[in-house]
């Protein structure tokens, strides 16, 4: 028996096939009715397919969109932040019907990668949605912008998931959830901290984890390989700066890092009580939570994300989030502090933050050691210096 936490909901509910099942499905796509996905859809189905957003087995119907967007909760009653979705235009909500299935395609190369058995259609408001997932309506937000632009119709109903769009052959650190699990009970692991990252790990990010490796048996490294926003350096290069600095700075025994396909939404709060449910299925018990965790400009208090775990009941959420203030470099401490730990000045303080850190290699400056590792800079600056050239 394994000692880990428990799925969310109980079990894993892995929607991806293999074998006959795969190719009998496959050739049946053929003859099916396509439906475009968009970027952050494929993402959606990718997850669903590996299990990770378990309990959760296809794109969600009425009954589970309002409990999510009024509740948090699915019609089940099960915590859950944030639909999980499938848009269609007019046109395309017009050619199909329920208790058909239909062929689910990546918008961009026309690529089947599902089958859905489609079971319910229905329209939405999009403005409201915008206001309860992300707390707000404007059009200028990155997530609230994908959903203004997405079509005025859901479709729902279970997948099935014949094609991972390639991850596992970029990414070696790709793997699903059943993976990490026997990963970190071969370990023999019972406490394990995942880290969500959507950057290169910087100095306040080194600490938070190294704090969490004093608390819990393993680390779990967990960056986001889906599409980001513009800016956002690519995930090729990230996971050069993450792999060196791991071979320098860590105890390889303690730590795993994986890949992961999802889209960021940028949601703030909601999206990090995702992100704890979807690591406590990949075995985590614990998930770091710092500053503007999903953050995206000033849409968000810094603690928000924080904060939404304080409304949550335990008995809804296994996964417990390990809390870090605002952490810097002192220079009077000489290393890394917080507000909780430090006594000194604002003036002593070098705050350290990935947007910060982007702006100054984006301006081809070289960024202080308080930063970041040597080894980290030189990738990062040899990046931009490349891009900047072109």
């Amino acid at each position: 028996m394994s000692e880990l936490t428990a799925p969310h909901g109980g079990e894993l509910k892995p929607r991806l096939l293999g074998g006959d099942e795969k190719r009998a499905a496959i050739e049946k796509s053929h003859s099916l009715r396509r439906v475009p996905m968009t970027s952050r859809e494929v993402s959606d189905l990718l997850m669903l397919g590996m299990g990770a957003f378990s309990p959760v087995m296809g794109f969600m119907g009425p009954d589970d969109y309002e409990e999510v967007v009024r509740t948090m909760r699915l019609s089940s009653g099960i915590l859950w932040p944030i639909p999980i979705t499938l848009s269609a235009s007019d046109q395309v909500a017009g050619s199909v019907r329920p208790g058909e299935e239909v062929a689910l395609v990546e918008e961009e190369t026309g690529v089947c990668l599902g089958i859905m058995k489609l079971q319910e259609k229905f329209r939405y408001d999009k403005e409201r949605e915008a206001r309860e997932i992300f707390r707000t309506d404007d059009g200028n937000h990155p997530g609230v912008a994908k959903l203004y632009a997405q079509g005025e119709w859901y479709l729902a109903g279970p997948v099935s998931v014949l094609d991972e769009a390639g991850y596992p052959q970029r990414f070696p650190e790709y793997a699903r959830p059943a993976q990490t699990r026997q990963l970190f009970q071969d370990r023999g692991w019972k406490t394990v901290a995942g880290f969500q990252t959507r950057n290169p790990i910087h100095r306040s990010h080194e600490y938070c984890t190294k704090i969490a490796l004093e608390l819990c048996d393993g680390l779990f490294i967990h960056p986001i390989v889906g599409k980001l926003k513009a800016g956002d350096i690519p995930a090729e290069v990230r996971m050069r700066c993450y792999n060196v600095l791991l071979d320098h700075y860590y105890p390889l025994e303690r730590v795993v890092l994986r890949v992961y396909p999802m889209e960021m939404r940028y949601a703030g709060p909601r999206e990090a009580v995702l992100h704890a449910i979807f690591r406590q299925n990949f075995g985590c018990s614990h998930l770091i939570i710092g500053r503007d965790h999903a953050g995206v400009g000033n849409y968000y208090g810094p603690f928000d994300a924080q904060q939404i775990f304080d409304t949550i009941d335990p008995e809804d959420l296994i996964i417990r989030p390990l809390k870090i203030d605002w952490t810097f470099w002192c220079r009077r401490c000489e290393g890394m502090a917080s507000t909780k730990t430090c006594p000194h000045k604002p003036e002593d303080r070098v705050i350290i933050s990935g947007t910060g850190l982007r702006e100054m290699l984006q301006a081809g400056q070289m960024p202080a050691a308080e930063f970041s590792r040597p080894e980290v800079l030189k990738i990062l600056m040899e990046y931009y210096r490349t891009k900047n050239a072109n």
